[in-house]
Formats: structure tokens, sequence, C-alpha cells
């Protein structure tokens, strides 16, 4: 008995020492604007930018707080279809937490106070930390059982904004028991190595839209300047360069397309990162260096030289980034421009080595990607271009096997002619029979034709693609992380929506009622299950159930243009064309062209007539 008692002891304590170990992972949404001054919408989002920076610092990282990036948060926030210029309510904030996978949530409020005559202008905040798996505030409890909701509180002038957000950071880490190994002015310090001024011109610019060429410009050059000029003004032998600035100048330049610009920028970031991590290793330290966007930069300039044919240059620029990161995207546009730089070399004593060293990275690019239909149909063509006849069929066997619904005539047209290689004239004219149905458009398969007969093979050109910037930083961040935004596998919640919506089509709302049921009981906050709930009692012309559910929906997601549709509907049927034209208004807010929204915008016109 007294073995049995002890095995359990032990087996518990085993287990709370595991789960003591499990860190906490903290998100730090942009803080709500509660002054009705929407000039004042950038200190929020200085909030989110600047505590989910300070958690990765060195000396703050000893806390053993994981933390998602304000990059990530931002990745995630799109996903789930919310503006990144909206300031997110509390409960989308706690949505956005738990599809970020996490479980502590820093949410707060501020409340800016003007100048007037000689006083300066001041900030308010009032900051709470949330248990995401519960949805409850963190609160203290005291040995007489009652308990009170810890909040943090603090006012200090507007110009002092960095201080009062690394005040915020050590409060909250007090609050989740979290040690600092240094103290709170260190903190501080840490937080103000970018000058003010220059930081709230870098955060002005974040938020101003794409489309603003000029204004977003102006604040990230007015950023450059006055952080060079700050820098220069202490008189400290460090870089003058904001990277986080100058990445995003590269990306505004690139996508203008003025690329001689685009590099320049890119470049300032390598090299800030460089220096960064080579000061780290004269005193011997491990630094938080911006590795990251460091890698960013180098892919986006290595796409650039690809793009202007200059290939050394680009294979000098790209490799070690492959080498570093490993990153699937790399070593296929290693790959191809190894394979285009041979097509080009005129020496015959590198040319097949140009050729060889493309394979070698397409192949490592197909084995990481096999159903990828672009970067197989790469590494077919070095195959074919090296002789390498059977290889290449079989590579190109396999994705169309994988991918039996795509139209792709340039990978039937190398299909033909490998088989043609190969003496199989059956299977050479069915995969030619293809590619000529599927290269009509502007005569492609003709000019494929003539351009191989003239024994020129760079008709088919090798597949690089510019990916958007957030596909690219979500792989990056998947290296980093084990959790992404876009490649996680379905959940126990996912899979169980999907049995509900299909009981529904089948007409079963009633086991579909069952299945929102369960789902509720683990995730009360889930505005999708609001949404099915309010269609089931809309099925049923149980008006008001129907338009409770609704708004409970929109109330966790106001991006669901469903229920701001089904709403309107609601209204109408109750004939109270304000509230339905209210709703109408709000939907097509969210999408002009949505259908649904049009064709009931039509039926509230009459309504309103």
């Amino acid at each position: 008995m007294q073995k049995l008692i002890l095995t359990v002891i032990l087996s518990f304590i085993f287990f709370i020492s595991v789960h003591a170990q499990i860190p906490d992972t903290v998100i730090v949404l942009p803080f709500e604007n509660a002054s009705g001054k929407p000039e004042f919408n950038w200190v929020g989002e200085s909030f989110a930018d600047s505590v989910s920076d300070l958690l990765v610092e060195k000396e703050v990282k000893s806390s053993g707080l994981n933390v998602i990036s304000n990059l990530e948060r931002k990745l995630v926030q799109e996903s789930l279809r919310i503006p990144l210029t909206n300031i997110p309510s509390l409960a989308t904030s706690i949505r956005i937490a738990q599809r970020a996978k996490a479980n502590i949530l820093l949410y707060g409020t501020y409340k800016i106070v003007p100048q007037q005559n000689d006083i300066a202008a001041s900030i308010e905040v009032e900051a709470r930390i949330i248990k995401v798996n519960e949805g409850k505030f963190l609160v203290e409890s005291f040995g007489d059982g009652s308990r009170k909701m810890l909040k943090i509180v603090l006012t200090d002038a507007l110009a002092n904004l960095q201080t009062v957000e690394a005040k915020v950071l050590v409060e909250t880490l007090k609050q989740l028991g979290r040690n600092l190994t240094i103290v709170e002015n260190d903190v501080i310090k840490v937080a103000t190595k970018v000058p003010a001024k220059a930081f709230e011109a870098y955060i002005k610019g974040l938020l101003t839209p794409q489309n603003d060429l000029q204004k977003r410009e102006g604040y990230f050059k007015n950023a450059m300047r006055l952080y060079a000029e700050a820098k220069a003004d202490e008189g400290e032998e460090v870089s003058k360069t904001y990277a986080d600035v100058a990445l995003e100048l590269g990306h505004f330049y690139l996508n203008q397309r003025k690329n001689q610009e685009a590099v320049n920028y890119f470049s300032q970031v390598i090299s800030e990162v460089e220096k960064c991590n080579e000061d780290a290793k004269k005193v011997n330290k491990r630094a938080v260096c911006k590795d990251n966007e460091a890698a960013e930069a180098t892919f986006y300039t290595g796409l650039i030289y690809w793009q202007q044919s200059n290939y050394e240059q680009a294979l000098a620029v790209l490799s070690p980034l492959a080498d570093d990161w490993k990153l699937t995207s790399v070593y296929n546009t290693l790959g191809a421009i190894s394979v285009q730089a041979w097509r080009s070399e005129k020496k015959d004593t590198t040319k097949a080595a140009r050729l060889n060293q493309g394979i070698d990275f397409l192949k490592t690019a197909f084995e990481s990607a096999p159903d990828d239909l672009n970067i197989g149909f790469n590494y077919a063509l070095a195959l074919f271009l090296n002789e390498n006849y059977n290889e290449s069929r079989d590579v190109l066997l396999k994705i169309t096997s994988e991918n039996p619904k795509q139209k792709d005539g340039e990978i039937y047209f190398l299909l033909g002619k490998i088989f043609q290689k190969l003496g199989d004239s059956v299977k050479s004219k069915d995969a030619d029979d293809n590619a000529r149905r599927m290269l009509t458009d502007n005569n492609r398969y003709a000019k494929l034709e003539e351009d191989w007969k003239n024994a020129r093979n760079d008709g088919l050109v090798l597949r690089v693609e510019q990916p958007p910037r957030d596909k690219f930083v979500s792989v990056v961040l998947s290296k980093t992380k084990i959790t992404t935004t876009d490649e996680r596998p379905i959940d126990e919640t996912s899979a169980l929506l999907q049995k509900a919506k299909d009981f529904m089509k089948a007409g079963k709302d009633d086991e579909a009622t069952q299945i929102l049921r369960r789902i509720l009981a683990s995730d009360p906050i889930n505005a999708e299950v609001y949404l099915l709930r309010g269609k089931i009692y809309l099925n049923q012309a149980n008006l008001d159930e129907a338009s409770n559910q609704l708004k409970t929906a929109l109330f966790y997601d106001n991006g669901l243009i469903e229920a701001h549709v089904f709403l309107a509907k609601i209204f109408l049927e109750k004939k109270d064309c304000l509230q339905a034209k209210s709703y109408v208004a709000s939907a097509l807010a969210i999408d002009e062209n949505n259908q649904d929204a049009l064709g009931m915008q039509r039926q509230v016109e009459r309504c309103s007539k």
C-alpha cells in the first residue's frame, strides 16, 4: 500500500513538473484608442510593435515567455480577414490570440489628452492580462477568499510613450510572476533605443494604406532621416540605419518596380543585421538580431538580380540563404537561376558545373515539395537538359498524377519530347495532343514547336515566382516557430464545424445543433458556431432567435459578411427598413462586390420606397 501511495505521489509530482515547464505564449494586440481622436490611432499599433519586440530582447527573454511577434500577429489577423487598419475589439483580440495559439493576451486601452497651452500632451493607459483559454482577465486571490482583477494603469507625457510601453511590459511580467534579469531602467533603455520621433513616423507609415504612395513614402523616409540625425547627435559609433524602415522602403520600391532603389534599401537591412551579429561575436554574447528581416531582404534582392539576368550576383546573394534557412522556395529559385546561367554560359569549362548545380538545388526543392507543379517542372526540365530522360519522365508523371485536374500544357509538351527521346511514339503522341489542346492561347504550342525545331531550348522558361510578402514571411516564421499561420493542421474544432455544415446541407439540423453545442462547450466565443446556429433558426423561421445568434457572431467577428446579410434579410422581413439598410451597408463595407449583399441591397431599396 505504501509503495502504491509513493508511486501516485511521484507520478503527481512528475505531472506537475512537466506542465510547469510548458512556457506561456503571449500575444500583444494593438491597444484601443478610447480618446475619440483618430489622429492618435498610431499609438495603439506602437504598443503591439514595441512590447512584442521587447519580449524577444535577450534581457527580457530570460522571463521564459514565448512571444507571437507583431509581424506574425498581422499575418494571423489578415488570415481572419480583419483589416490591419482596424483596432480589434476585445472579442476579436481573443479570437486572434486563439488562432495564433497564444494562451496569454495583453489587451489595453488608452486616452490622449492633447497639448493645452504649456501643458504637454499626455497618455493614460489601462492594460489587462487575459487568459485566452479561459476567456478571463487575470485576477489576484487573497487569503480571505476575495479576488481582485489585476490592471496596469499608467499616466505620462505622450513624448515618453516608449518609456510607458517598457513599464507596461515590466508590470505585465510582474503580474505573471516572471523575473527579469535586468531592472526596469534597463528595460526602458532598450525600449528607447529608437528615437521617439523616428519611431512615431515609422508606425504612422505602417498604418498608411498601401495605395497612398506619397504619404506612405513620406513617413518612412522621414523616419530614416530622424533616426540618422538622432544617432549622429548622440555621437554613437553605431549604424545610422533604421533597419525596420529600410525593409519597408525596399518593398515599397519593389512593388513599384523601382529595382535599384529596392536593392539599396534591402542592402541596408542585410548590412545592419550582419553588423549586429558581428558585434555580438566580438563580446562573445548571443545577440537578438533581425535575422528574419535579413532573410527577407536577401531573398527579394536575389529575385531582382534574377529578373535582371544577373545570374552570378543572384547566386552569390541567395546561396548563403539556402544554407542557413533551407527554404524550399530558395532552393527552387537557386536551381532555376543555375540552369538559366548554364543556358547563357559561353565557357565550356564552367557550363556543365552550372547545370549540375541547378539539378542539385532543384532536387532538394522537389524532395521538400513533390506535388508542386512549378518545382517539378523546373526539376524535370533540368534533368532533360542533362539528358537524364528516364528521371525527367518520372518526375513529370509524378506531378501530373498528384495534380490530375491541372491543365499545364508546357508539362505535356516537355513530356512528349521526353517520350520521343525514349522511343515511345504512342505516349509521345498522347502527351503532344494534350499539349496542343492546352497551349492554344497566343499560338503558344506553335511557338514552342518552332523553337524546338530550331534547336533552341529556351522556349520553355524556368518558373520562379515572386511570392507575396506575407507568404514568404510565413515560411520564414515556420523555420523559427513550431506553429505557423498558414500551415497548421485542421484541429478538432474545424473538423466538427465541417461535420455540422455537412449535416446542415443534408437537412439534418438537429444533428448539426448537437455538434455546435459540443463546440461551444470548449470554445464559447467561436463566431462561426453562432453564424451556423443563426442559419438553423432562420431555416426554422424563428427570426428573433436567429437575430440573437447572428448578432453574437458579429460581436466575436464583425467581418462575417454572411451574418450581416442574414440580419438584413431578417429585418427586411420584419419591415424594419432602416435596420435592414444598416446591415446591408455593413456587408458592402466588407466586400463591395459581394453578390448576396448587392442582391439584398436592391430588396432594401424597394423596402424603403
